[in-house]
């Protein structure tokens, strides 16, 4: 049984909503076709529709990146206030 004194903290924290965030931004943009589905302006000879979609590999890779450094940054949060209570 737990101990009813011990506090645990919040599930949703103001982190994990960045989390989130990072981790779905990609699915709704590349979801909300309409928003890129066109040739103009192209890159390179490149048309927008094919720049933006690798564009976006990048975006994601780094928010995924940022949304898995914030979740390590966290887990070792909740351990040390885990830990600490506890002594």
């Amino acid at each position: 049984m737990s101990d009813v004194s011990e506090a645990r903290p919040p599930v949703v924290t103001p982190v994990r909503v960045v989390i989130a965030l990072c981790l779905v931004a990609p699915f709704v943009a590349m979801l909300w076709v309409g928003s890129y589905a066109k040739t103009d302006p192209a890159f390179g000879g490149i048309p927008f529709f094919y720049w933006y979609q690798m564009l976006w590999v990048l975006i994601s890779t780094a928010l995924t990146m940022t949304a898995y450094k914030l979740w390590q940054r966290d887990q070792r949060a909740r351990a040390s206030q885990k830990g600490g209570a506890s002594e």
